[in-house]
């Protein structure tokens, strides 16, 4: 088979029918790939195969590959898809690719077992923190050095700076796959339609709300499993005005952090925006895609804070003609301490590979896989989203508003981007969701949400058996 036959053979595996990609619920893929007698794969255990230009991790004939996918805004189908790539061009090969929406809670006891899967997609509420797990995990310097299924380099195919939100201690342990951007989404046709102006800042929110209430609309409202959004909204916010001041501070759980002035007069105007009644109440006692519908289809809200998955995640519960755009998170005020158009984008949805697994060749071929061409320009076509493969996303955004829209938010910011681990990295969301919930609900005053908050993060920094990394 030439070159262009095996391109075209790859196409269509990528767009057939999924077929050899077994997709099964999570209790079903832990009897079917656990390791014989319980034991994890290690050395001499572990399948090897010949290293070839086609086989750079040396994944063996006839082996399988286990995979446990965070079921979320982007589904799981486009690591099926490579899968089945991988399959027709490796002799024998199975990929199970099972879905989870609990990954802590179903992979950690695998972890303890020493058989964790080759492959996890550690992302959502409920993801492992990384403290836990780093020093179990592969490093993939050598997934970025490997040439992908076009031939070439695959270091060479990516944004720059994808490497960072994975890199702890200055070990690159997880590939994050999807250019996320963060930040304020809306319907372009109802803002057009009432002619309502986008804010430029915090300062323009009162007005905003006022003007959607009234319409009988709200200005924000939330969901109970997506409570932090808002938090990641907050964070954001201050960082954009008071710069590497702030994120430094809370990045490295410094005492005080959540009291420093920028975040107090962010939290304070949050404060009198809900008690104002500009945010729907009940999203304590609302499943978050429900909640999120009724803005996107409902159009009960003006603005929602999310990352860019959010259109994807809500496709199928979208008004006709809603034309969702996004901008970048807000500053404060006039005078934010950072260039005009800095946000948060960074690379996400944080692939890893356990050095433990039974098949970890066949983890970082699934990888290699996923970052071809073809399988790039699936996920964006798809989700909608872009990944971290450069030159897949053509300038229509294939027909999305909210694709273009991320586009001019990144061409705006340029290298003026930032990112944020602290909560992922020390497993901090789960313990910080009740403490929005009760804040956005209106049970919470300004003096309390920031004691909460500190308290939590002083537990952690003052917890010995919890590793710190350190923040620059």
């Amino acid at each position: 088979m030439n070159i262009d036959e095996a391109r075209v053979s790859r196409r269509n595996l990528l767009r057939g029918a999924i077929a050899g990609a077994v997709l099964l619920p999570f209790g079903a893929s832990l009897a079917s790939c656990a390791a014989p007698g319980g034991g994890g794969g290690t050395g001499d255990e572990q399948p090897q195969g010949d290293v070839t230009a086609d086989n750079p991790f040396g994944v063996a004939a006839n082996s399988t590959i286990d995979a446990v996918i965070f079921d979320g805004g982007y589904g799981t189908d486009y690591v099926e898809k490579a899968a089945e790539v991988l399959q027709g061009s490796h002799d024998g090969v199975t990929a199970t690719i099972a879905a989870s929406t609990k990954i802590a809670q179903e992979l950690q006891p695998r972890f303890v077992g020493g058989t964790p899967p080759d492959l996890i997609d550690n992302s959502g509420a409920n993801s492992i923190g990384w403290n836990t797990i780093l020093d179990q995990l592969e490093t993939l310097d050598d997934v970025l050095e490997a040439n992908n299924l076009e031939g070439e380099k695959i270091a060479d195919t990516l944004y720059g700076g994808v490497k960072a939100p994975g890199t702890f201690g200055g070990e690159f342990k997880a590939l994050n796959y999807v250019m996320t951007t963060y930040g304020l989404w809306y319907s372009k046709s109802l803002f057009d339609s009432n002619g309502w102006d986008v804010p430029t800042s915090w300062q323009d929110l009162a007005d905003l709300g006022a003007q959607a209430k009234e319409q009988g609309k709200y200005l924000f409202l939330w969901g109970k499993e997506a409570a932090t959004y808002y938090q990641t909204f907050v964070v954001d916010s201050a960082i954009i005005q008071g710069g590497d001041e702030v994120r430094l501070a809370l990045e490295n759980l410094e005492e005080g952090c959540w009291s420093h002035p920028v975040i107090q007069d962010i939290l304070t105007t949050f404060h009198e925006l809900i008690q104002s009644g500009y945010v729907k109440p009940g999203g304590s006692g609302t499943q978050f895609t429900q909640a999120q519908a009724s803005w996107s289809n409902g159009q009960e809200a003006l603005l929602y804070p999310s990352g860019s998955w959010i259109e994807n995640e809500m496709k199928d519960q979208t008004a006709d003609g809603f034309e969702m755009a996004g901008i970048a998170e807000l500053p404060f005020d006039g005078n934010q301490t950072t260039p005009q158009g800095t946000m948060r984008a960074e690379a996400g949805e944080p692939f890893v590979v356990p050095s433990n697994a039974e098949n970890p060749a066949g983890g970082k071929e699934l990888l290699r896989t996923m970052l071809s061409k073809e399988a790039a320009t699936y996920f964006a076509q798809e989700k909608l989203s872009p990944p971290i493969v450069k030159g897949v996303v053509p300038a229509d955004g294939f027909g999305s508003s909210a694709l273009v829209s991320q586009t001019e938010m990144l061409e705006a910011a340029g290298q003026n981007v930032f990112t944020v681990k602290f909560i992922n990295l020390y497993g901090m969301n789960s313990d910080q969701l009740p403490i929005w919930n009760s804040f956005l609900d209106g049970k919470m005053s300004v003096e309390e949400i920031t004691k909460q908050l500190q308290d939590l993060t002083d537990r952690v920094r003052e917890d010995d058996s919890i590793e710190k990394i350190p923040a620059t």
